[in-house]
């Protein structure tokens, strides 16, 4: 459940969690946060700290977080994947406020093309959902060798 605000650059290996693979992002990603700026938009995107990356915008629901808008339509986006195959990898979303389902449905991944082949509206969800598929295909390459 990564923060909607969140906007990934890199997955990190250096912040202290103990187990990275089981974040809501499939990883642990270093980034900004848009929450300044409109909601589709990551021309504002502010640097956070190193704790604030680790507490609150890997993580949703970072209520304590100074950069969180009070009307918001979601707290946290949550993402699964529902089919893996050679040529695509389909993933769940469900966006949530207050620990409820606000909007779900479900999203194709092309890996021939890297594009999504039904992309959500809400660029919040298409850059979220892009760092999930990036984890979730690291993870599966390291599980080969």
């Amino acid at each position: 459940m990564a923060c909607p605000y969140f906007v990934p650059r890199e997955i990190v290996h250096n912040l202290s969690w103990p187990h990275p693979a089981r974040l809501p992002l499939g990883a642990g990603w270093t980034g900004t946060c848009s929450a300044a700026g409109e909601p589709t938009s990551t021309d504002r995107a502010i640097p956070v700290d190193d704790n604030s990356i680790r507490d609150f915008c890997n993580l949703g629901y970072a209520t304590a977080c100074p950069r969180l808008p009070s009307s918001r339509d979601w707290d946290a986006i949550r993402f699964s994947v529902a089919n893996s195959t050679p040529e695509q990898i389909t993933l769940l979303y469900v966006c949530e406020r207050d620990h409820a389902p606000m909007a779900h449905g479900t999203m194709t991944y092309d890996l021939a093309t890297s594009v999504w082949r039904d992309p959500h509206p809400d660029a919040r969800v298409l850059r979220l959902a892009t760092s999930y598929v990036h984890s979730y295909r690291v993870r599966q390459s390291r599980s080969l060798i």
